[in-house]
């Protein structure tokens, strides 16, 4: 068989090893339902693999010609700032929560594995997928006290002016939910202000609980969480 029918093949079966390593990842985050499953990470290795193939192999048939100079990592290098669009579009702000960091990540650790599988380094392509998968099932369900604060907005009607205010803050606390930001209008009269603030709860800390908290303090006329 002709060496040069060959190596299509050896291309081609690396296309389906970073397509098979991206699915792997991407089943993962399928299984979670979120934005980006098998399908698109699937994809995004198996691009980023052709595109390191014919950044590394493409031009082979141009470097005897006078005076040409080639780079064979130039097209390699778009393949980061490409993925790195992609990944933002997987990001969500809803007020002082942010979504889809760890898919946005996901998809660009898959690039990586794409880039490792199409330049050849085939085991360390896959162990990194292995690793990037263990490390997205195994800190998923464990170690809960690594997850981030969310951040919750609050707007209150407080009583007794800056004494009500105190007690309030002071009570958030002893309870571990500290005050990232913090706006308080009074009323013309100075005996009830109007707070707008931003809290930080623990992770898996019930909102009911921070609810009922505040509306058993005689000091808060009327609470509203925002989202």
């Amino acid at each position: 068989m002709d060496l040069g029918l060959l190596q299509e093949f050896e291309f081609l079966g690396r296309l389906f090893l970073a397509g098979l390593c991206g699915a792997f990842i991407g089943y993962e985050r399928a299984n979670r339902r979120k934005e980006a499953g098998i399908r698109t990470h699937l994809v995004v290795s198996m691009g980023s693999a052709l595109f390191m193939i014919v950044s590394k192999y493409g031009f082979a048939d141009m470097i005897p010609l006078h005076g040409v100079a080639l780079d064979p990592s130039r097209v390699a290098a778009q393949i980061v700032t490409g993925v790195g669009f992609l990944g933002a579009g997987m990001i969500f702000v809803r007020g002082q929560n942010i979504s889809g960091l760890t898919t946005a990540a996901g998809i660009w650790a898959t690039a990586g594995i794409g880039m490792a599988v199409g330049s050849g380094l085939y085991l360390l392509g896959v162990l990194g997928t292995a690793l990037i998968f263990l490390i997205q099932i195994f800190l998923h369900r464990h170690f809960t006290w690594l997850r981030a604060p969310s951040m919750e907005h609050l707007c209150l009607h407080i009583r007794d002016g800056c004494t009500g205010l105190d007690v309030v803050r002071a009570a958030l606390r002893e309870r571990k939910l500290f005050i990232s930001s913090f706006k308080a209008v009074p009323d013309k009269e100075g005996q009830i202000i109007m707070v707008d603030a931003h809290i930080k709860v623990p992770y898996g800390y019930d909102l009911a609980d921070l609810l009922d908290l505040l509306k058993k303090d005689g000091h808060v006329l009327r609470v509203e969480i925002k989202s």
